[in-house]
């Protein structure tokens, strides 16, 4: 099983009590913290503009910002975002933006793109809120384009949403083929379709009943267009809270409770602990493990986690580094 760490930017309120002068500081040590070894394959931000689950005045970095400092301040990690939304850049400026930024990576980049959800930045930055076939559609037309661009140089589609003649996207990336495609959303009828056109990896609902009805529907699309359901590797993302003992577990949850109450409404605090508490991914050691080598056999052989606790203390990071990552590479 491969491996990748969310890099908290604040979207998720990972940076709150942190000055904004610092907080570069934070995200950049974590990334070369995971660069300087071998367990983590990747980090990742989000590609969001306002924290979640509600809007505020705390930091949200923006992610191909960070994509281009993180390339400049790591030699071995792949960078990744969980995901882009095509809709806030146009798809031929995205495919220049991403190209440039493999090349100072030294071709470490992957693409992680998507329809897009959250309605409030939609309108806050004035994009609108197409309906959702729309954005689908969108994300089909952006793809098409960023294939043509980093395969041949030069992208041209007249679409209904996107209409780019002989845009040229040089330098080229320095992955052989074009930047990797990763797919990311659950949408049964198209978003999944659109996986299996073109992603190299999905990242759909992890639990496990989910994620394999996920992957049933995609291997059906795979069939229909004629691809390669094997080639395709298949992703999740999971919140972690780890701990030595159950003990120290409890304490954690508490700990992120108390964090999320500092921070947002009543409502949204309790919705944030559910979320934490009924994740896949919380328990000792053994019981992670466990998890993961259930999903495992589903066919989740990426596990993108997140430690929402990760910009105050790394003991949670080492503890699955040390103890779960051993245990599912052997």
């Amino acid at each position: 099983m491969r491996f990748g760490l969310f890099i908290p930017q604040g979207w998720r309120f990972d940076l709150t009590g942190i000055a904004p002068a610092d907080q570069w500081g934070v995200m950049r040590d974590l990334v070369q913290h995971a660069d300087a070894g071998t367990a983590w394959e990747s980090v990742w931000v989000y590609d969001h503009f306002h924290t979640t689950p509600e809007p505020s005045e705390e930091a949200t970095h923006e992610a191909w910002t960070l994509m281009a400092a993180f390339a400049a301040a790591s030699s071995r990690v792949r960078l990744g975002q969980m995901c882009t939304c095509m809709a806030y850049r146009n798809p031929a400026y995205l495919a220049k933006v991403a190209a440039t930024v493999d090349v100072v990576s030294g071709g470490r980049v992957e693409m992680g793109i998507g329809a897009g959800w959250y309605e409030h930045e939609w309108r806050a930055y004035g994009y609108g809120f197409p309906r959702a076939g729309e954005r689908i559609a969108m994300l089909d037309e952006g793809v098409q384009i960023m294939k043509q661009a980093w395969e041949t140089g030069e992208a041209t589609l007249d679409g209904k949403h996107y209409q780019v003649d002989g845009a040229r996207v040089y330098p080229q990336p320095l992955q052989a083929g074009g930047i990797p495609l990763w797919i990311a959303g659950g949408g049964e009828r198209k978003t999944l379709r659109i996986a299996a056109r073109y992603a190299r990896y999905t990242n759909f609902d992890g639990t496990p009943e989910g994620f394999a009805h996920k992957s049933a529907v995609l291997e059906e699309h795979c069939r229909e267009v004629g691809t390669d359901f094997g080639a395709i590797t298949r992703s999740a993302n999971y919140n972690v809270v780890i701990g030595r003992t159950q003990a120290d577990v409890d304490a954690r949850l508490d700990r992120l409770e108390e964090h999320y109450r500092a921070a947002l409404s009543p409502e949204k605090a309790a919705e944030s602990d559910r979320s934490f508490r009924s994740g896949p991914l919380v328990g000792t050691p053994e019981q992670v493990v466990d998890r993961l080598r259930e999903l495992q056999g589903l066919g989740m052989t990426y596990a993108i986690t997140y430690f929402a606790e990760a910009a105050y203390d790394r003991s949670g990071i080492e503890l699955f580094e040390s103890e779960v990552i051993p245990a599912l590479e052997a």
